[in-house]
């Protein structure tokens, strides 16, 4: 059983209608308003015997004795539990302890169970006016009383240890990165996800937006699914028999849940929404899924190795004829991505059947020959990495090299025969006849965040201008400059309104204000002194560059507009 207690000047309530079949009957429809009184919100739970009835009488007197309440309105709350006793259950035990309030003396009012109310109460403010209690049987079917009764101070104090121990990272490492630019921080309360702050979310959100101008040319469909799913979905996927070890498990209304560890199966779900025919393939699903696995706490490592973190997923559901195709155009938008715009050399890795895996030799075989015959095709290096495919089918692996030449697995490219079967996915072949697409799962970042990671450490955190959470600052030389650095700030607005610009007014040396904005590795430092007031003019210092004089300001606008928009 599990309850609230206000102590109120007041509560009103009216019944509605009823909210289940065998709610009891109205005395009466009219609005009751009773004042000050012990307001006690009350869910029955499944194992509430008359033992916790005892136990509520007895908590209820306690807490009207300290507040010298003589009313009490008993007041049905079903939202408090989510395993509610049978409805018969809850009224007789309810009724039993309104009973038993009346001959202890109380004025006792009950609302009306099993019926949508309106009410309107006004809670008082001291310490015992807001109470929530839980009753509940041991083994031995004895009482255990549970109170939201915390040392807060005690609490506060081992919540916010936050501090990052440094001793044993190098200066390039990006949680050390991570707190000089204000990007994230970590906290216990969340072993292995991410606070993240306004700078780090604006990379972040960033690298989505690219990714999904990306999805837009090679024509993906962007959904997305629940976090939560039933045990059901996985054991069809069979996530349940091969990685439920690492899932994150959870009980509901007598239901086992799992936290989704990946995205395919509710992929899977949306393409059976509807019949498909070979003209809708291929059907490219794209997501960014929010997941979840078990780690150990001794192997997470900041971005790179956590518990919560966001896969730019996609599910491709082709026929045999269009797996090479489709491919082939995952491994371009790897290049659009790893070479072209972050410069970084990859490599690729087909990955084969592993010991534990779903599926017959012969769908394996061939999968593997498909993704080795695409491999040979494009004329890209890679090697065997025996064994460590995917339960579900083999995958082509690709890692990419950062600047210390350090290799990290980011992107991959899983085919798979079987879930299809499982779920007994199909569509109509241009003969009439049902037939099972072929699925490609693909990541091209992988977890967004560990990829974050690895490009703040292979460019030591100088991002580049479109990516950078400011990217340029405003100086002023002296006080009287700042009102035409202000005027300055509205023209780059007015002509690059998505400019992420901010301004440095201190009353401090211009030296310190630049030895600032090059600690926060802002892209352009612009400086507006008399000179410049003068000449209409600025002085640009670019990062790692020389500061520039007397540049024009409409031809600066125009070129900063375009490297952003450029993506350079």
């Amino acid at each position: 059983m599990r309850i609230i207690t206000l102590h109120c000047d007041y509560i009103r309530f009216k019944p509605l209608k009823k909210a289940i079949k065998n709610a009891e009957e109205l005395k009466s429809k009219e609005q009751q308003e009773i004042k000050e009184p012990l307001v006690v919100l009350t869910a029955v739970e499944k194992g509430d015997d008359h033992g916790t009835v005892k136990e509520l009488i007895e908590s209820i007197k306690k807490t009207a004795k300290e507040v010298k309440a003589h009313d009490i309105v008993l007041y049905p709350y079903a939202h408090l539990s989510s395993n509610l006793a049978h409805p018969d259950t809850a009224l007789e035990y309810l009724s039993e302890a309104e009973n038993c309030l009346r001959a202890e003396g109380f004025n006792v009012t009950r609302a009306p169970f099993g019926h949508y109310k309106e009410f309107e109460l006004k809670c008082k403010g001291h310490p015992l006016a807001e109470l929530s209690k839980e009753f509940r049987t041991d083994n031995a079917g004895k009482i255990i009383e549970d109170t939201e009764d915390y040392d807060i101070s005690k609490l506060l104090k081992e919540i916010s240890r936050t501090k990052l121990d440094t001793s044993k990272l190098k200066d390039n490492d990006h949680r050390i990165l991570g707190q000089k630019l204000d990007l994230f921080s970590f906290n216990d309360v969340a072993s292995g996800s991410i606070f993240w702050h306004n700078n780090g979310l604006i990379i972040f959100n960033e690298l989505k937006g690219f990714l999904k101008e990306l999805l837009r040319d090679f024509e993906y469909k962007e959904i997305a699914t629940p976090q939560i799913l039933d045990s059901k979905l996985f054991k069809v996927s069979g996530h349940w028999g091969h990685y439920r070890n690492n899932m994150l498990l959870t009980k509901y209304e007598e239901r086992d849940f799992g936290v989704k560890p990946m995205n395919c199966p509710g992929a899977m779900l949306i393409y059976k929404t509807k019949t498909r025919s070979y003209k809708d393939l291929p059907l490219r699903f794209a997501e960014f899924g929010i997941d979840h696995r078990r780690e150990l706490s001794g192997v997470l490592a900041g971005l790179f190795r956590l518990i919560q973190f966001t896969q730019d997923d996609a599910h491709i559901f082709c026929t045999k004829e269009q797996i090479g195709e489709e491919i082939e155009n995952i491994l371009k938008m790897v290049k659009i991505i790893y070479k072209d715009k972050f410069n970084f050399d990859y490599f690729l890795e087909l990955s084969t059947k592993p010991e534990k895996s779903m599926g017959d030799k012969k769908d394996w075989d061939d999968a593997e020959r498909m993704l080795e015959e695409q491999l040979k095709k494009s004329k890209v290096k890679y090697k065997i990495n025996k064994g460590a495919g995917a339960f579900y089918g083999p995958k082509i692996d690709i890692q990419i090299k950062d600047s210390l030449d350090r290799l990290w697995q980011c992107a991959t490219i899983q085919l798979d025969m079987q879930m299809p079967k499982r779920f007994e996915i199909t569509y109509v072949d241009n003969d009439n006849k049902e037939k099972t697409p072929f699925v490609i799962h693909r990541a091209i970042l992988g977890a967004v965040e560990r990829f974050m990671g690895v490009l703040l450490e292979h460019l030591n955190g100088n991002l580049p201008t479109w990516l950078s959470p400011v990217q340029a600052r405003i100086i002023n030389f002296t006080d009287r400059n700042m009102k035409s650095a202000e005027k300055v700030i509205s023209e780059f607005k007015k002509h690059i309104p998505n400019l992420r610009i901010d301004s440095d007014f201190r009353n401090t040396t211009v030296n310190e204000k630049i030895r600032d904005a090059e600690v926060m590795k802002i892209p352009y430092i612009i400086v507006i002194g008399d000179k410049e007031e003068k000449a209409n003019t600025l002085a640009v210092r670019e990062r790692g560059k020389k500061p520039e004089f007397g540049i024009k300001m409409d031809k600066f606008v125009k070129e900063l507009g375009e490297k952003i928009d450029r993506r350079i």
